[in-house]
């Protein structure tokens, strides 16, 4: 079985060059998998909900590859990125006596493919690890670049490596089963390539916002397929994020705090990246950076894209607890990704007053 036009971006970063595919049925297309690192053994690292829907198509294309493969699923959800799950992969590996050639298989969303990485990252100090991203959020942000990652109760993100995967595959036709919920996660992290770096992409977006929410396989294709491009370029100019790569954090520090003071879990990462983006639109507006017009219209596409536009309520001084844990808070000061002018940003300090009254401006009553 071929894939539908499958199309191909590459990223060329000094950590690795690899290919992310891109188009619909690619899960059971066999030149997806060929040309991936020979071993004896592949191990598929998913969640009980993706596995069931997925598991087996993945299991069979690479029985094709790999004379062994077997399968470690990890608990579904943000609250599991942690510790003890990211042991079931170890003892998974060291059980069944894999060796360092052996190739992991992220089958799932951003938790599963941070996990995986991590772990691919750390297992005899680094074995080869393929992303299989099945949510559009991990399609067009998480999967790509590769940063690895669990949480800590102190601070998400916080205990990783950066370790590129040897390829990404990303199957448009498992986007059919993902939670309307989960898609406008998703949605967030592709809005947010637009007023970062390409507002003609922001345009096309706000007239295709409502095929993109009905799942339609065309405009998926292109939303995944430019934003990939857009962080493959940023990525290849700044892989460990000593400079411009911060910009992909448009939204996220707010985000973040909201994640982590709320509960890991209780918002989605990417309902958290939506309020925020809407919040550090405003902090840009305040600084006189962007025009007030310019909020009003991230904040209208957030809203069309099913995401909140409104923060929940926690004291200030929690915000700038939560914020400052941030790996991009320096020398105490936090530090924001801004709109400098739309299509272009830059990570600047900013006030703490002004950041709470952008905040108290942006809750909800």
């Amino acid at each position: 079985m071929h894939a539908d036009h499958a199309s191909t971006v590459t990223v060329t970063t000094p950590g690795g060059r690899y290919d992310i595919r891109i188009g619909g049925g690619l899960l059971a297309d066999a030149a997806s998998w060929q040309g991936l690192p020979a071993a004896a053994h592949a191990v598929i690292v998913s969640n009980p909900v993706v596995n069931a829907l997925y598991g087996d198509a993945l299991h069979s294309a690479l029985s094709g590859a790999y004379p062994r493969v077997s399968r470690v699923l990890l608990p579904d959800g943000e609250a599991y990125k942690d510790w003890n799950s990211l042991n079931l992969v170890f003892d998974h590996l060291l059980a069944q006596g894999c060796d360092r050639k052996t190739v992991l298989f992220a089958l799932g969303g951003g938790v599963v493919g941070d996990m995986a990485g991590f772990a691919a990252a750390s297992y005899m100090r680094g074995v080869p690890f393929v992303q299989v991203p099945t949510t559009l959020l991990a399609q067009v942000d998480s999967s790509v670049g590769g940063k690895t990652a669990i949480n800590h109760p102190l601070g998400k993100n916080m205990i990783g490596a950066f370790y590129q995967p040897a390829r990404v595959v990303c199957d448009l036709a498992t986007l059919a089963t993902l939670p309307p919920r989960e898609l406008s996660a998703g949605l967030a992290e592709v809005i947010k390539y637009g007023p970062i770096a390409d507002m003609a992409f922001f345009d096309w977006i706000e007239a295709h916002i409502d095929a993109l929410r009905a799942g339609d396989r065309a405009a998926l294709a292109h939303a995944v397929r430019r934003s990939c491009e857009i962080k493959a370029e940023v990525v290849g100019q700044d892989e460990r994020e000593s400079g411009l790569r911060a910009i992909l954090n448009f939204g996220h520090t707010f985000g973040h705090a909201i994640e982590a003071g709320m509960g890991y879990g209780a918002w989605l990462h990417g309902e958290g990246v939506g309020c925020g983006m809407v919040l550090a639109s405003a902090l840009s507006a305040e600084l006189g950076l962007v025009p007030a017009a310019f909020v009003e219209r991230v904040a209208r596409l957030v809203e069309r894209a099913g995401l909140p536009v409104q923060a929940p309520s926690m004291p200030g001084a929690r915000w700038l607890e939560l914020m400052r844990v941030d790996k991009k808070a320096e020398a105490g000061s936090i530090r924001f990704v801004l709109i400098e002018e739309p299509g272009r940003a830059a990570v600047r300090p900013a006030p703490d007053e002004l950041v709470l009254r952008v905040i108290a401006r942006h809750t909800a009553a």
